[in-house]
């Protein structure tokens, strides 16, 4: 259920200044896109972001969250100026579908039993190869579930936790299971707002960008690449006065002044998107006050400014209040 906005100050936009996200001219809305792409099996996930940068003639790229080389799905990758927002992502959560192979014989009862045994909070320790240091770690299955079996095969779907491993999750089933087992193949299916729906391939992004400069028809392009802003649906967010939004882009903490609207179940230390009253994604920060606090603030700071993602000078100076 979506959080209601609530209004501290009824305020107005100046249409002069900022755009909303779809309408930017199709350049500029290249250079702040994220492509929701679907990785192939093989290269690995910073070759395929290699593969965008050339097909699109970018200088930069980068995605939010590696997956291995023979996994395939969902791998965000986010264009130029977009990569600021890459740190949002890293905590959402994410689903796969994995295939795993059982070494031993377990009947449907038993196996069942032990999938829902691993729903919760478990603990891992990353495998060998992994980026991070190998420590144990609580990790959260929101659910898992069984999707299809033939013989020892196991077809499964789980949502999880940031960071949970899925390869490690199948190895400590096969434990518990007493037959042992191995991640046979794994294909993500989401990264906290990005799904299948709007998956996106390598070719599909050549064929639409040649298109583009074939033709000059945008609109297949503009389907391939998503707005940043999409990146952040999954934080709650607070909307900003466009006086505000200068101070906001040279560094300046959100003071309460500057608030014009926010969702109404915004907790303390909590990742939120600071947002124009375009749309335009402006900031992320850690927020210092509840949604409660903040309705009845009058001054004061509310956000602890984390990655200012929008340039300066897009919004004329205008904001001086603390």
């Amino acid at each position: 259920m979506n959080p209601k906005i609530l209004v501290k100050s009824d305020d107005q936009t100046d249409p002069r200044y900022g755009i909303e996200p779809e309408k930017r001219p199709i350049e500029e809305y290249i250079k702040n896109g994220i492509v929701n792409l679907d990785k192939p099996s093989g290269p690995t996930s910073h070759q395929v972001v290699s593969w965008v940068k050339e097909i699109l003639h970018l200088k930069k790229a980068g995605h939010s969250g590696t997956l291995d080389p023979k996994a395939t799905g969902i791998l965000p990758v986010a264009l130029e100026n977009s990569t600021r927002i890459l740190q949002a992502l890293l905590p959402a959560g994410k689903e796969y579908i994995a295939l795993m192979k059982l070494h031993g014989n377990a009947s449907d009862g038993k196996l069942e039993e032990t999938l829902t045994y691993f729903q919760g909070n478990i603990l891992q320790r990353p495998p060998l190869k992994s980026a991070v240091k190998r420590q144990l770690r609580i990790k959260r299955i929101y659910s898992i579930k069984l999707l299809e079996r033939s013989d020892k095969f196991v077809l499964f779907s789980v949502d999880c936790e940031a960071g949970t491993y899925v390869r490690k999750l199948c190895h400590d089933i096969g434990l518990v299971l007493g037959t042992g087992a191995h991640m046979e193949s794994l294909r993500r299916t989401r990264v906290g707002p990005f799904t299948e729906k709007n998956i996106v391939t390598l070719h599909e992004l050549k064929d639409a960008y040649e298109f583009y400069l074939e033709d000059g028809n945008e609109d297949y392009l503009r389907k391939c690449i998503l707005p940043k802003e999409y990146g952040v649906q999954h934080l709650k967010k607070i909307w900003i006065k466009d006086t505000a939004v200068s101070a906001i882009c040279h560094g300046a903490d959100l003071n309460a002044p500057g608030i014009s609207k926010f969702d109404s179940e915004i907790n303390i230390d909590e990742l939120v998107a600071i947002m124009s009253l375009k749309n335009e994604l402006v900031a992320i920060g850690r927020s210092l006050r509840t949604s409660e606090e903040i309705t009845q603030m009058e001054k004061g700071k509310v956000i602890d400014l984390e990655r200012v993602i929008m340039k300066p000078g897009v919004y004329p100076k205008g904001w001086h209040t603390s």
